[in-house]
C-alpha cells in the first residue's frame, strides 16, 4: 500500500478512470451486438439503425481516449461492411 499521498490519490484516480472505461467498453460492446443481432435476424432497416448508434458510441469512446482512433476506424468499417452485404 501506498505511503506518499500522491501515490494514494494516483491509486485513487486510476481506480475511477479504470470503472469509467470499463463502462464505456461495455457500452460498445452492447451497441455492436446489437447490430449483429439485427444482421442475423435479416432486418436491414433494425441493422442501419443499430450501425448508426454504434458508431456513434464508438466515436465518443475513441474521443474519451478509451480507443485508439485506428481500432475505432477499423471496427467502423467492419460493422458496415457487415451491413451492406445484408442488401
Amino acid at each position: 500500500m501506498a505511503n506518499i499521498k500522491s501515490a494514494k490519490k494516483r491509486i485513487l484516480v486510476s481506480q475511477t478512470r479504470a470503472e469509467r472505461n470499463k463502462a464505456i467498453r461495455s457500452g460498445v460492446k452492447t451497441a455492436v451486438k446489437k447490430v449483429y443481432a439485427a444482421i442475423e435476424a435479416g432486418d436491414k432497416k433494425a441493422a442501419g439503425e443499430a450501425l448508426l448508434a454504434a458508431t456513434s458510441t464508438i466515436d465518443k469512446a475513441t474521443s474519451k481516449g478509451v480507443y485508439h482512433k485506428n481500432y475505432a476506424s477499423r471496427k467502423i468499417s467492419r460493422l458496415s461492411l457487415a451491413v451492406n452485404k445484408l442488401a
